[in-house]
């Protein structure tokens, strides 16, 4: 499935950058505001070791990773929600993506210009924030006036739908985004095709200073971690130019520049796996003797259903899904080892498939 993650925040705080570490997109890094024009894109690859297991055991020559695109939108300053700068063209973007990634400045440094002239993490948020909640509130009110006026003419459903839009308005107005706003069952589908920018999942990325690792726990990241717990968000904290670095290197240069930084692990690699999870998204596996391959799918998707997003046929015919647990996998050597265990499973088509799951699909059309 094409996942796309919308890489959003102020000008010159590092998105493009972060792009380029992430997906070697060549995205243009420059020192002025709106140098991102036009959206820049690139692919990333989703880092889970276990597909390098899958593919040693089940003896697959090459392996095929999950990905995410990731999309780096133009600098968003005030007064967006009302056409200010690339306004309108960077709202359209947003609204495009299927989640964000709230790149903040957490980094001091003279010759990278602010838009409005100080590092100010929390002031720097509420800027995005509120212009993102500005459009949503315009979005809902229109609709709630024709929804209004549908009920004065006797259209069902119109006066339920109003106060929804009503309810909905108000928890806007009052500064919180619509993914918090509570809901039932049927009104969330009633809601489903009113596409606010505020209902879209948010990992905040504090970009700090190289010279901040490893533990970053600075003044700066502490504001962006506080606002990010009142939201129920979550926080990456990466470097920017550092990443753009280690992306350069090859994998043995890579392991040695992490740990004179202090790191295991690549803060992109935490991003890009907490941006994967963010949508509620889990792999499951499939072997054959040509590769290895990570398949994506949301959080219960049953096995006929998985089958589909690895052919079409395979849904429409399918028969069974024969199962090992990846742990299983890995411990008894394969599927052949699992089989004889007895850990090999044969589930049907509403079995929920679980992340990790190894799968052979058993099928006739």
């Amino acid at each position: 499935m094409a996942l796309r993650v919308g890489i959003v925040g102020l000008p010159n705080v590092g998105k493009s950058t972060l792009l380029n570490a992430l997906c070697a997109a060549g995205a243009e890094v420059a020192n002025f505001p709106f140098s991102t024009v036009d959206p820049n894109v690139g692919v990333a690859v989703v880092p889970d070791e276990r597909l390098d297991v899958v593919a040693e055991l089940g003896g697959a020559p090459r392996t095929v990773p999950a990905t995410v695109e990731f999309v780096d939108i133009a600098g968003l300053v005030r007064g967006a929600a009302a056409g200010e700068g690339l306004g309108n063209e960077f709202l359209s973007h947003v609204r495009e993506a299927d989640a964000l990634v709230h790149v903040v400045r957490c980094f001091a440094a003279d010759h990278v210009v602010h838009v409005d002239g100080s590092v100010d993490p929390a002031r720097d948020i509420d800027v995005v924030r509120t212009e993102l909640l500005l459009k949503d509130l315009e979005s809902v009110e229109r609709r709630g006036e024709r929804q209004r006026r549908a009920a004065r003419s006797g259209a069902p459903d119109a006066r339920r739908g109003a106060a929804v839009l009503g309810r909905l308005a108000a928890h806007l107005g009052a500064g919180h985004p619509a993914r918090t706003f509570e809901r039932t069952a049927g009104e969330r589908a009633w809601l489903a095709d009113v596409a606010l920018l505020t209902a879209k999942p948010v990992l905040y990325a504090a970009n700090v200073g190289e010279e901040a690792l490893p533990e970053a726990d600075t003044a700066d990241v502490g504001v962006v971690r506080a606002i990010a717990a009142k939201e129920g968000a979550e926080v990456v904290v990466v470097s920017a130019d550092a990443e753009a670095q280690i992306a350069r290197l090859d994998p043995a240069e890579r392991s040695e520049f992490l740990a004179d930084l202090g790191l295991v692990r690549s803060g992109l690699d935490e991003l890009v796996t907490r941006a994967y999870a963010l949508l509620g998204l889990i792999h499951f596996f499939t072997v054959g003797p040509k590769e290895a391959r990570a398949w994506t799918v949301p959080r219960g998707t049953t096995a006929r259903e998985a089958a589909g997003a690895v052919h079409s046929d395979f849904a429409r015919g399918f028969i069974r899904a024969e199962v090992v647990a990846f742990d299983d996998y890995a411990a008894l050597g394969g599927e052949h080892g699992a089989r004889r265990a007895g850990r090999l499973r044969v589930e049907g088509r509403d079995y929920v498939v679980r992340d990790g799951d190894v799968v052979h699909v058993r099928f006739n059309v």
